[in-house]
């Protein structure tokens, strides 16, 4: 099936394993809170059990280095697609309202990220990740 729009999440290469599990959950979470409609249906299974709904359709996950990362959000914010971040400090609170504050903290031009998350028209993603390849 050919969706209209792409979800790419940008994940910094040099992470530990822990830390890209991580960073992608989040930013794909993001990607639910911000784009409802994305999300299907619930699952069940022939034994009758319910399970929660997934986000229907593909995520690509890209790596990137720390200058691909910034060139990814300043594409992102160029062509009007408001993207879910996550920096290195992030790394380092224990809630919510703690990693919102670490980011205000930071001017975006040297916000340490580690990823990045972002859903559009298929065209606009494949522009902001040009040059990308899938993370391995």
């Amino acid at each position: 099936m050919q969706f209209d729009t792409k979800i790419a999440v940008v994940i910094r290469t040099d992470l530990e394993p822990w830390q890209k599990l991580n960073v992608a959950s989040f930013l794909a979470g993001g990607i639910a809170a911000a784009f409802p409609e994305c999300i299907g249906e619930p699952y069940g299974d022939a034994s009758g059990t319910k399970y929660l709904s997934l986000i229907g359709q593909p995520i690509l996950i890209y790596g990137a280095d720390r200058p691909a990362l910034s060139r990814a959000l300043e594409r992102s914010l160029a062509r009007n697609v408001t993207p879910a971040v996550y920096t290195e400090d992030m790394f380092r609170t224990t809630h919510d309202a703690a990693n919102r504050e670490v980011v205000r903290a930071v001017i975006r031009a040297e916000l340490n990220l580690v990823g990045l998350a972002m859903r559009a028209e298929r065209k606009v993603i494949d522009k902001i990740i040009d040059g990308l390849k899938f993370h391995s």
